[in-house]
């Protein structure tokens, strides 16, 4: 007797799967070299260059020269309190996973990066209203939560990504690590104004009492005192930035992608007198007079935006009563599973009225 065999056996490589011939097991994700983590050994030598002088000027200003050992003491705790803060919060954003948007990892709560997906819930999305055909992930042939993008440099989608950052071992910054990096902004700016307050006061006193001090340590006071200012200024409009989205509930994609509108636009009416435009529409079918439309409604309409203090609790909440207190060392993470946020009440209308807008500036066209 033969055995019943299928005239056609069709296999399907799937992603991540280590049965797969496809992928033998590997990761698929693009494989970091050592050029990669150059921008990170120039952020921890940013971050410790100004140290021997500091330590120059707490030494010869503050001991030697106005014999305070109080003002030596609290600047030299102070200064190490906030590099200690600012590594703290970088090696969580190194070391932390942003987020994964692995349908299995959701299910069971393993941190596991390499989890794999069955077959049926790569077609159907499993139960999550999040999971649409909208929001299907080409590349990584899996769906895609609500907020999530995929990065082509890390190969992978992100839960909520902000942005890819190349200053933290080129990693994305995500769900689980933005309120981390935003602690590392804020350490890092806090350091340099404190080392550019600290040496111009020593600075003043060496340009009004240059008898009293010696010859060098003017020297080092003016380079961390530059050094200072200028990362003050620079890291700390950066961090203004970030405060201004924590307020608004925007990340950085949002905020710099208007098109991202589209997606979440309602169904066109249908009408014999406009073009054909996709339901929802394309970027590259939209008019110069609808792309000009979008960009003014995306400073209006702010999907997630509900209030600036439930949008900072979002983000930097915690569950317990004292759970702020362990956020101070190191940031921390997001509160939610990273799939589903909280809309502004108002979004819809306004999401309405924009799609009115679109199709009757598509049938003056």
């Amino acid at each position: 007797m033969h055995r019943n065999t299928p005239l056609v056996t069709l296999e399907l490589p799937l992603r991540n799967n280590p049965l797969s011939p496809v992928s033998d097991g590997e990761d698929d994700r693009p494989a970091k070299r050592f050029y990669h983590y150059i921008p990170l050994y120039l952020a921890v030598f940013f971050i410790l260059s100004p140290h021997p002088s500091v330590l120059v000027v707490l030494v010869n200003y503050h001991l030697k020269t106005l014999n305070s050992p109080l003002r030596f003491t609290v600047h030299l705790l102070c200064i190490y309190l906030l590099t200690f803060l600012a590594f703290s919060s970088l090696i969580v954003c190194i070391a932390r996973d942003p987020g994964s948007v692995n349908t299995e990892e959701q299910a069971t709560g393993s941190e596991n990066e390499d989890g794999e997906m069955s077959l049926t819930e790569a077609l159907i999305g499993g139960h999550d209203d999040s999971f649409s055909p909208e929001r299907w992930c080409r590349r990584c042939q899996s769906p895609k939560p609500e907020r999530a993008h995929h990065c082509s440099q890390c190969g992978r989608c992100v839960l909520k990504m902000d942005h890819h950052c190349a200053w933290v071992a080129n990693k994305c910054i995500g769900h689980r690590t933005y309120p981390a990096f935003v602690h590392f902004l804020t350490s890092v700016t806090l350091l340099a104004a404190y080392i550019t307050l600290m040496s111009g006061s020593a600075l003043w006193f060496a340009f009004t009492h240059p008898l009293d001090v010696d010859e060098k340590t003017p020297i080092h006071e003016l380079f961390i005192f530059a050094e200072g200012f200028v990362f003050s200024l620079v890291i700390g409009s950066f961090l203004i930035y970030h405060i201004y989205l924590v307020s608004t509930n925007q990340t950085t994609l949002e905020h710099l992608s208007p098109f991202l509108l589209l997606r979440y636009l309602p169904p066109f009416p249908p009408s014999e007198d406009s073009h054909k435009l996709s339901n929802p529409p394309e970027e590259h079918e939209l008019s110069f007079r609808q792309r000009s439309l979008i960009r003014a409604a995306h400073g209006h309409i702010r999907l997630y935006d509900v209030g600036w203090r439930k949008n900072w609790a979002q983000v930097f909440g915690w569950n317990k009563r004292w759970g702020w207190v362990y956020r101070l060392v190191f940031g921390g993470g997001c509160r939610g599973d990273g799939r589903h946020f909280p809309r502004n009440p108002r979004t819809d209308e306004m999401l309405a009225r924009l799609a009115s807008e679109l199709v009757k500036v598509d049938k003056d066209n």
